[in-house]
């Protein structure tokens, strides 16, 4: 039983393929060089004979009738390569004296220098030959022929095309043998990508695929991609944390209230008192559905593609608005909210998002700042920084905490019995990660919270934001001093 050879992996590749189309070309131009190069020394050839046999003529045809048989029967003797052809004919075209039996019958008297078919009479009896000659007339009317054996030019022409041919075939060897060793590696290195793609899918998200170094093509794609896979597992981490979050912080409010109204239902003798405990149980459950609520709102933000229809919005005007809905709020707890404006100026964002960031920075302020303090909303021109800041006198933001605060659900053990639930600066950062801000926390009295847009010039030289250019340039998070 004949076992069939199975045909190695490589040669089916398209890199093969590409390779063997490279060769070819490869081989097409060496053809045609090797054409224009047999074509060049031909002509080189041709042209010295021409001129060898010109000056020949040229220097017996003026000598006297006499002398001219005796210099053509000197050039012949003269001549141990045998490459000189020289006969006279009479008028009536029989040989005078030379080595050509007869006179080439399309040999053009008194023309250049030409092809002609002739047959030599001093080797052997007679030999055909292609020479090229030259005929011109003596005085007496008899004709002198001269020429020279193109034999020797066209065996060395010849010779150099067969010297290019053998060298075309080692050439198209290499580059099929480059080619195959080519797309072996490339084989070995898809079926290795191959094999850690299968160990990524199946579950195991510390692989990378293998890279040698940033300047290949490959390997800066192996970079890119492993870059990525570093964000898909840092965001898998973060959605795994998450729900443990999640379980946890709605575990609490969801168990208080069914405690509340378990209570109520045992111990409550007055539908007052049952009354009491239903709104409890419902402020529980409040609780819980404004975390769901907040979580689905990140979730729309983060994978929001609303930047497309940013337009120009008005900052000043949405500072104020805010201001005005604040301003009750803040005057019942007895704090001051104060608002600043240096100048109208207008950034590149979504409106109804960047006055959701400034309120949850505002409602924080208020939240935090204690009784007779003080919250500033205040819109900045710093160089080519469009700044919207909110400052109050409360108790600020731990140095350590700064990074924490952004993290979801993370409440700090002294604002533990505050009302809310951990996603307000989250939900902000989103919001400014959406539009290529800068989030900014300083230390100093109380907490000051800045939003930072960095301009950059539009194709009129003016300055204007691009979100994609400060989010590249800018982490979310900055903590100053």
């Amino acid at each position: 039983m004949k076992i069939p050879l199975r045909q190695p992996k490589f040669l089916g590749s398209a890199t093969f393929y590409m390779t063997l189309v490279v060769a070819a070309v490869f081989g097409v131009f060496i053809i045609v060089l090797f054409g224009f190069i047999y074509g060049k020394i031909d002509r080189y050839l041709i042209a010295r004979s021409d001129g060898v046999i010109t000056a020949q003529i040229n220097g017996i045809i003026d000598l006297p009738r006499e002398l001219i048989q005796q210099a053509v029967d000197e050039r012949l003797r003269q001549d141990p390569r045998g490459v000189q052809l020289a006969a006279i004919f009479a008028a009536d075209g029989h040989r005078v004296g030379g080595n050509l039996q007869n006179m080439p019958p399309d040999l053009r008297i008194g023309g250049p220098a030409q092809a002609a078919k002739i047959v030599r009479i001093d080797r052997n009896g007679g030999e055909q030959q292609k020479i090229r000659a030259i005929a011109r007339r003596i005085d007496s009317n008899d004709v002198l022929v001269m020429g020279r054996n193109i034999d020797e030019a066209s065996e060395l022409t010849l010779v150099v095309s067969e010297a290019m041919a053998l060298g075309l075939v080692p050439g198209f060897c290499l580059c099929l043998v480059a080619g195959a060793g080519i797309s072996r590696r490339a084989q070995r290195r898809v079926a290795e990508v191959n094999e850690r793609v299968q160990r990524i899918v199946a579950g195991d998200l510390h692989e990378r695929l293998p890279y040698s170094s940033g300047t290949e093509p490959f390997s800066r794609l192996a970079i890119i991609v492993n870059g990525m896979l570093d964000e898909m597992e840092g965001m898998i981490r973060a959605l795994e944390g998450v729900g443990n979050d999640i379980a946890h912080d709605l575990r609490t409010p969801l168990t208080r209230a069914r405690l509340i109204l378990e209570r109520g239902l045992s111990h409550a003798t007055t539908l007052e008192q049952l009354q009491a405990a239903a709104d409890k149980a419902i402020a529980g459950i409040d609780q819980s559905l404004s975390i769901v609520t907040a979580l689905l709102r990140l979730a729309e933000i983060e994978n929001s593609r609303r930047s497309a229809g940013f337009g120009y919005v008005a900052i000043g005007d949405m500072l104020r608005e805010v201001f005005d809905i604040y301003e009750p709020i803040a005057d019942s707890r007895g704090i001051t909210l104060r608002i600043g404006i240096s100048s109208e100026l207008a950034v590149l964002g979504d409106r109804d998002l960047l006055m959701e960031a400034v309120a949850n920075l505002v409602d924080n302020a208020i939240k935090f700042t204690p009784e007779g303090g003080r919250v500033d909303l205040e819109l900045l021109r710093e160089g080519h920084e469009t700044i919207v800041r909110v400052s109050d006198t409360g108790g600020g933001i731990a140095e350590q905490e700064r990074e924490a605060v952004l993290r979801r659900f993370y409440r700090s053990d002294k604002i533990r019995n505050t009302p809310g639930v951990g996603l307000g600066l989250n939900l902000v950062a989103a919001i400014v990660r959406l539009h290529g801000f800068r989030l900014v926390i300083r230390s100093g009295p109380g907490a000051r919270v800045e939003i930072i847009c960095l301009d950059q010039p539009d194709q009129d030289g003016e300055a204007q934001w691009t979100p994609a250019t400060a989010q590249a340039v800018s982490p979310v998070l900055e903590q100053a001093s």
